[in-house]
C-alpha cells in the first residue's frame, strides 16, 4: 500500500504536548495526524493516506449514521527503556478486523495494509507515544465504517477505514483494585446467530443501559447472561472473565456470542505455561455463585486492552450478592507478567510484540 503523507503545519507544541503525556487520561487527546484509506467496488482500497488530525465532513445521508454498518480495533503502542517503540500483537487485531468485516459485510482490509496504515501512523506520531512510567501508552484506534452517501439497507458501496491514535494514562488511578459487578437479568449482549464476536459498535451501544444499571446499584461493571437460555456467563460491557479454582485450573467463558479478546487468548497461552489449565466451556451463573461461596472458586478476575487484568470483587444481583473470592495472587501474577512483556521487561518468549520505531 502505498501512503502520501502531509504533515500537520500546526503540531502540539512540545511545551504542551509535556503536559499533555504527564496526564494523559484516556481518549481525551488525540495526536497530530490521522491515517484514511478508502473502498469503492471499481478501485478497491485507493487514496492511502496521512493527514492532519481533523473533523470529518458527512452527508446528513451517509449510511453508517443510519444503518451502524461499521466495526473497531483496539490496540496500544508501547516505548521500551531503550527508547524504541512496539505493538502488542497487532497481527492479531487484524486478523480479528477480517472477520468483523465478513461479518458486517464490510471489505477485507488486507492484514499487511493493516499494519502498514497502524505502523505508518505511529511513526509520524512517535513524539506522542510517552515513557512507560506508570504503564502509560499510546492507544490506537483504527475503525471502518459505511460512507456511501445512500440510504437503503444494503452494504455501503464506498467504505473508509481510518487510524487515530491517542496517550492513554494507567487504567487504575492509585492501583488495580477488584471491581464490583451487577448481574443484569433483564437484558443481553448478544444472540446466537447475533455479532456478538464482532468488535462493532452497536454491541456496546447495547451494553450501555445495563451499564447504567449497575452504576446505579454501585457497582463498576455489568455481567451478560446468554441470550437463550439465561444461565451462562458471557462477559461484561467490554471485558472477558476467567475463574480460577481451588486445583489451580481456571475456566473462561467459551466464544461465539462473546468478543475474541485479544488480551483473552493471551492470558489464556500464558496461564498455561505457567502450569495452569485453561478450559474453554459454558460456565453457569449459579456454578459461580456457588463456587465462591464455597471456596472452590479463589479468583475471579476480567481483561481487556485498557485495563489489562483486573481482580473481580462481589457479584450482586436484585435481591443477593456473592462475596469476593478470597484472593488476588494469581490474578497479580498474571498481570504483571503480561505487563512486562509490553513494555520490554520480560523477555517476549511467545513473539508477541511487533517493533516499529
Amino acid at each position: 500500500m502505498e501512503i502520501s503523507t502531509t504533515p500537520n503545519p500546526n503540531p502540539v507544541s512540545d511545551e504542551r504536548l509535556a503536559e499533555i503525556l504527564a496526564a494523559p487520561g484516556f481518549g481525551t487527546h488525540f495526536t497530530d495526524h490521522m491515517f484514511t484509506v478508502e473502498w469503492t467496488p471499481e478501485k478497491g482500497w485507493h487514496d492511502a493516506r496521512i493527514t492532519p488530525y481533523g473533523p470529518l465532513t458527512l452527508d446528513p445521508a451517509t449510511a453508517v449514521l443510519h444503518y451502524a454498518q461499521e466495526i473497531f480495533e483496539g490496540m496500544k503502542a508501547y516505548r521500551h527503556d531503550d527508547g524504541s517503540v512496539w505493538t502488542f500483537r497487532p497481527e492479531a487485531n487484524a486478523e480479528r478486523m477480517v472477520r468483523s468485516s465478513e461479518r458486517l459485510a464490510l471489505p477485507v482490509l488486507p492484514v499487511e495494509d493493516f499494519l502498514d496504515a497502524v505502523d505508518a501512523l505511529v511513526r509520524i506520531d512517535e513524539r506522542w507515544v510517552p515513557d512507560n512510567a506508570g504503564e502509560k501508552s499510546l492507544y490506537l484506534r483504527p475503525f471502518m465504517f459505511a460512507s456511501e452517501t445512500f440510504l437503503g439497507v444494503r452494504p455501503s458501496q464506498h467504505v473508509t477505514f481510518m487510524v487515530i491514535a491517542s496517550p492513554a494514562g494507567a487504567y487504575f488511578k492509585g492501583g488495580v483494585k477488584p471491581v464490583d459487578l451487577w448481574l443484569t437479568e433483564e437484558y443481553t449482549r448478544a444472540g446466537r446467530g447475533g455479532m456478538g464476536a464482532a468488535k462493532t459498535g452497536g454491541n456496546y451501544a447495547s451494553s450501555l443501559v445495563a451499564q447504567q444499571e449497575a452504576i446505579s446499584h454501585g457497582c463498576d461493571q455489568v455481567v451478560f447472561l446468554d441470550a437463550q437460555e439465561g444461565q451462562y456467563v458471557e462477559e461484561l460491557g467490554g471485558m472477558n472473565m476467567y475463574f480460577v479454582h481451588d486445583d489451580g485450573s481456571i475456566v473462561t467463558p467459551e466464544t461465539g456470542t462473546i468478543l475474541e479478546g485479544i488480551t483473552r487468548a493471551s492470558i489464556i497461552e500464558l496461564c498455561r505455561t505457567l502450569g495452569h489449565p485453561v478450559e474453554e466451556r459454558r460456565f453457569s451463573i449459579d456454578e459461580w455463585r456457588e463456587g465462591v461461596t464455597s471456596g472452590r472458586i479463589v479468583e475471579v478476575f476480567a481483561c481487556g486492552t485498557a485495563a489489562v487484568v483486573t481482580p473481580v470483587g462481589e457479584l450482586r444481583w436484585d435481591g443477593g450478592s456473592a462475596p469476593a473470592p478470597a484472593s488476588t495472587e494469581l490474578t497479580t501474577r498474571v498481570r504483571q507478567a503480561l505487563v512486562d512483556v509490553q513494555f520490554g521487561r520480560a523477555d517476549d518468549s511467545f513473539g508477541w510484540m511487533r517493533k516499529v520505531v
